[in-house]
């Protein structure tokens, strides 16, 4: 069994690295006073082939799960909240209609989708329906040509800047609550949407957006996948965006792993290194060996998830491991550089909020605890 990057991924990761140099490094500290990420920077990365998809004969292929979650390891170092909003856009806007779009839909939107050129989001969460993803509210009312939306959607990642969110709402509200929602392509320049960004603490400079929608019309072609098979639907999507939130998470670990570790090494406390004290060794020891076994439960997701029909136990527990190292490495980081460590505009800041966030995003802890139970509860079946 070979635990190596193979050499072509290899190469593509250090000229990523100098696109992240080029295009965010530099500009990060700007991009999160004005709390947006600009175009430009999502028309660069489709441009350059950093989406992780193509188009080739107007069909869209991708490029691997492991390729993908490597990219994402890599802008999670830098900036989670850059790389959220790649994730939101391609992983979950984008791939809705991947995986349930007509072809009518996929030659129309997905190519510009994957060149940056039209942004993407998913709107599920409501105030009363998060976990609890069969619990949502908003309606699709059927018209003589379509769907009419009313409803609001809470916390969109990329709802301000996307102009296609993939929409669940009700269509049966008499079924069963597995088969009460359908999912929908909207057009969120659409007459009747209003977007309202929100104020946060994590994954800045990306957005978070409540959606609201009023008699928003959408058209019948405009539906994916099936009628009443929306929360499967939505679910299918959220286990495949794990799998790149785990490694978008373990680079949100491994960030501040590197940042506290460079300065425990020059830091000296009564007389000495801190690095040179066994508390903090040990602890380092610890971090950097538990960030590693999550790297290889990350890469193993990645074959399942390019290799299996069915992948959620091997995506939970990617999810699972990489957020509860990023979030005690984060806090020992922080703990390292001391006080400084609450200014907001201090590098190592960022990194406890965004650990928190991946926590959320996807399933809590708790989620991904109940996914993995009933999974490995059919071994033992």
């Amino acid at each position: 069994m070979d635990f190596t990057i193979p050499a072509h991924l290899a190469k593509d990761i250090q000229r990523f690295q100098k696109f992240l140099h080029t295009h965010v490094t530099s500009n990060l500290s700007a991009w999160q006073r004005e709390g947006q990420i600009p175009l430009s920077f999502f028309r660069a990365m489709g441009e350059e082939g950093w989406t992780g998809f193509e188009e080739k004969s107007g069909l869209l292929r991708s490029h691997g799960a492991l390729r993908e979650a490597l990219i994402a390891e890599e802008l999670g170092v830098v900036s989670p909240g850059v790389a959220i909003a790649v994730l939101a856009h391609m992983d979950l806007g984008f791939m809705g209609l991947y995986l349930f779009g007509s072809d009518e839909l996929k030659k129309a939107y997905g190519g510009p989708a994957i060149r940056g050129e039209r942004l993407m989001c998913v709107g599920n969460t409501e105030n009363i329906a998060g976990s609890d993803v069969a619990g949502i509210a908003m309606t699709a009312e059927e018209s003589d040509s379509g769907w009419v939306l009313n409803g609001t959607k809470a916390f969109v990642t990329n709802g301000y800047i996307a102009d296609l969110a993939v929409i669940t709402a009700v269509t049966d509200p008499d079924a069963s609550r597995t088969g009460r929602i359908s999912m929908f392509l909207v057009d969120l320049n659409s007459d009747g949407v209003k977007r309202t960004k929100l104020k946060k603490q994590v994954w800045i400079p990306s957005d978070l957006t409540r959606l609201q929608f009023k008699n928003v019309f959408v058209p019948k072609d405009h539906m994916l996948g099936e009628r009443g098979r929306g929360i499967q639907q939505v679910l299918s999507i959220f286990t495949r965006s794990r799998v790149p939130i785990s490694a978008l998470t373990l680079g949100t670990a491994r960030g501040a792993f590197e940042k506290g570790l460079a300065h425990a090494k020059k830091r000296n406390i009564f007389g000495r290194p801190i690095v040179e004290y066994q508390a903090k060794a040990f602890e380092a020891a610890e971090f950097y060996t538990r960030m590693e076994a999550a790297r290889l439960m990350v890469w193993k997701a990645c074959q399942a998830a390019d290799h299996k029909d069915d992948f959620r136990e091997e995506a939970a527990m990617a999810k699972y491991l990489s957020v509860e190292i990023a979030r005690e490495v984060s806090l020992w980081a922080a703990d390292v550089f001391g006080a400084v460590s609450v200014m907001v505009d201090h590098p190592i800041h960022k990194y406890p909020m965004d650990a928190w966030g991946s926590s959320l995003g996807e399933g809590t802890q708790d989620v991904q605890k109940l996914v993995i139970f009933r999974e490995l509860m059919k071994h033992f079946s």
